[in-house]
């Protein structure tokens, strides 16, 4: 192995993989290779996957093939949910030379015996039943804000979802040994903001006899930290007990991301999920029965097997007049080895195309309006890094996206920020009153 090799990284979907692709480079430069930009020339390129979307496995192809012009010599790895689903099949991509499961991936450092390209792809991707190990991961110098994963995995059995046969069964540490982890990542990288992450959650602890509430509820105590926020949790489990526990939060951020994934009970039943559109109705309203300027994200799924248009009409009729804040549209995509796939009346791909192209124009209105209800209120703003052409970016408490000139002593602080008016770019400027260190 050479010491001075480059390694570069490329994350394709959730917060989640950002995360853990964060913690694998840490294990790379403590056996000394240096992290570089994909189109560097490294040694090595690592691609972490997505299989939420059939978009995620065609986009690892690519990546292999642009990786494969950049640097032909190149050692190519691939992990992540994609390389525990597919291996074999990711194998035969030409090109690649290390193909790690699940549990493997954290150890990817040590299975690069020398950097050049096997004649043909090593795969190890244990079965998915026998991961049950729970690795902590949190980014690091990526971004402004920190994503702490604090549960992996998935028991629910979603008939859309490939999530529990990529990562396996539900998994969490202690309450005390994510509270350590959460106070070394203060001391250590200082962020204003962290963003707790899983794949479900808020099912946190509960093999362990705790519970999600407990966590953050001790988390909420952890000094040199401005904000928490949580980065999606299913309605069955959103609380009461969490909603109050946030609303009365000076760390908690006004800001909740919902999957529904139809507004058809039908679809809902069809899908397996945990709740009927009753519950998710009452989360929205006691959310902004405690906080009226609280944030609510939704995930929906459009042109699931047997959505008739009137299932569709129902969802769209639904969203429009729920007070939510913005949505994020999926495309339904049949994924191997799940139920849906096996399901009747497949929905065309025109017809799916356009629901989704009716739920983006939906969300597009729901987020202005949102950031229109803003307008004329100061509100803590986190800004980043990014110097985009002179402008910089930042978010409020509640996720509203703002933009002002570029000045660097600003990154990585939390200033009072005066929302004015929403630019061509539909993104809010307006004026700083004053520093506020993060």
């Amino acid at each position: 192995m050479n010491p001075s090799g480059k390694v570069a990284f490329y994350t394709l979907g959730c917060k989640l993989n950002f995360s853990e692709t964060s913690t694998i480079a840490r294990s790379f430069r403590e056996m000394g290779y240096t992290r570089v930009e994909f189109e560097d020339q490294p040694d090595v390129f690592v691609i972490n996957t997505c299989s939420v979307t059939e978009n995620a496995d065609k986009k690892c192809k690519a990546l292999v093939s642009k990786a494969l012009k950049i640097s032909p010599e190149a050692f190519i790895a691939i992990i992540g949910c994609y390389a525990q689903l597919k291996p074999n099949e990711i194998a035969a991509i030409p090109g690649v030379d290390l193909v790690l499961g699940a549990s493997e991936k954290f150890n990817l450092p040590l299975y690069i015996k020398e950097l050049r390209k096997n004649r043909e792809a090593e795969v190890h991707a244990c079965e998915i039943a026998s991961v049950d190990t729970f690795i902590a991961s949190h980014s690091k110098g990526d971004r402004t804000r920190t994503f702490f994963k604090v549960q992996d995995g998935c028991d629910y059995s979603c008939t859309f979802c490939t999530i529990p046969l990529a990562r396996g069964k539900s998994r969490s540490q202690s309450v005390e040994a994510t509270l350590a982890t959460a106070r070394k990542i203060v001391a250590e990288d200082k962020p204003a903001e962290i963003v707790l992450t899983g794949v479900n959650t808020g099912d946190f602890g509960r093999h362990n006899g705790e519970s999600f509430l407990a966590l953050i509820q001790e988390l909420d105590r952890i000094e040199g930290v401005a904000r928490f926020r949580i980065s999606s949790i299913e309605p069955n489990l959103l609380s009461d007990a969490i909603i109050e526990f946030c609303a009365n939060s000076n760390k908690f951020v006004p800001h909740f991301h919902i999957p529904l994934q139809s507004g058809s009970n039908r679809i809902l039943r069809l899908m397996r999920r945990r709740y009927q559109r009753e519950l998710y109705t009452e989360r929205v309203e006691h959310i902004l029965q405690r906080n009226p300027e609280t944030c609510i994200g939704v995930d929906v799924i459009v042109g699931f097997p047997g959505e008739r248009e009137e299932d569709f009409i129902e969802t769209y009729n639904y969203l429009n007049e729920l007070p939510v804040s913005y949505l994020h549209v999926f495309t339904y995509s049949e994924r191997d080895n799940t139920l849906a796939a096996e399901m009747p009346d497949s929905v065309p791909s025109d017809v799916r195309a356009r629901r989704s192209q009716m739920l983006r124009i939906l969300s597009e209105k729901k987020k202005r309006a949102f950031y229109e209800n803003q307008l004329q209120k100061t509100l803590p703003v986190l800004w980043e890094g990014e110097n985009d052409q002179g402008w910089m970016y930042g978010f409020t408490s509640n996720y509203v996206k703002v933009k002002t000139p570029w000045n660097p002593e600003l990154v990585n602080t939390i200033t009072p920020f005066r929302l004015e008016e929403i630019a061509a770019d539909g993104l809010v400027q307006g004026e700083i009153l004053q520093y506020q260190p993060a």
